[in-house]
């Protein structure tokens, strides 16, 4: 049973990394690639080399994600190195794909500006799914990773530093106005990403008082499947005794959360607050 369910979840997975790296891939394809700009990623890089060797963007790109995976496998950890090599093996044949379905294609919206914001949107999506899944999609993301746990640096930093050495690599081939779009696409996408990354990991501290604390008590351990916390409150106006219910809940345990008690007692006393997905470290 326990390798039914193992290979559940490999599969589930890599339907996850798959669908995230077709994502990046399309932004690439589609966006990055007609600006002519170099948004902090190893396929900017690409892009700008492939002005000096002669070959696909698909084969430059796969050539510089094996030089920096090998590095990233050993400095990562096995898990993000295992599941690098798949998005750094997939990105490549997605881009390969899309440059024969979608030969010699041409900018979506006539606009260098416009491209590079759909392409620091797009591929941020991608990122924060690869990054939230202990994963990457290899070249510059691993660099950041590599800062990110050894220098600990938030990721969208991360990305945003290395990925200024890229950019500026535009100055060798492109005018002063793609070099200046490349600096400003890969600040704004390190901010982007960092709000993807953030936003994901934020959680809600919900601290409820109602007459319902039984049928909220259970509703929060056997539907939501979560734990709380019960501290004994007394109000200062007429010292009377109340329990106040103490649960942290995503965003969709939230919604949940909140039309149960909507249900049950639309006088409950509620505050929220924001909180970071904190992990319990015991000492050694």
């Amino acid at each position: 049973m326990k390798k039914k369910l193992n290979y559940i979840d490999i599969i589930k997975e890599t339907v996850i990394l798959t669908v995230a790296v077709a994502i990046i891939a399309a932004a690439v394809y589609f966006f990055l690639v007609p600006s002519h700009t170099s948004v902090s990623s190893i396929s900017g890089l690409g892009i700008v080399l492939s002005n000096f060797v002669p070959l696909q963007l698909s084969a430059i790109t796969m050539i510089l994600n094996v030089v920096l995976l090998i590095i990233g496998f050993f400095t990562c950890g096995r898990e993000f190195g295992v599941k690098t090599v798949y998005t750094s093996v997939m990105l490549p044949l997605f881009l390969g794909l899309f440059e024969i379905i979608f030969p010699n294609f041409g900018s979506m919206t006539d606009s260098q500006e416009l491209d590079v914001l759909c392409y620091i949107l797009v591929v941020s999506v991608g990122l924060s799914i690869l990054f939230n899944r202990n994963a990457s999609s290899g070249g510059l993301d691993i660099v950041a990773k590599i800062m990110n746990k050894y220098l600990h640096m938030e990721l969208g930093k991360a990305m945003s530093l290395s990925g200024m050495c890229v950019a500026l690599s535009a100055a060798l081939v492109y005018d002063k106005k793609t070099v200046v779009l490349s600096i400003l696409g890969t600040y704004f996408n390190g901010i982007v990403l960092d709000h993807f990354i953030f936003d994901h990991n934020i959680k809600r501290r919900v601290c409820i008082i109602t007459k319902k604390e039984e049928k909220l008590r259970q509703f929060i351990i056997h539907d939501l499947h979560s734990g709380a916390t019960i501290y004994e409150a007394i109000g200062a106006y007429n010292m009377e005794k109340r329990h106040e219910i103490i649960t942290i809940v995503d965003k969709g345990e939230y919604q949940k959360l909140m039309k149960f008690i909507n249900q049950e007692d639309p006088k409950a006393f509620i505050t929220v607050y924001n909180v970071s997905n904190m992990r319990y470290q015991p000492k050694k």
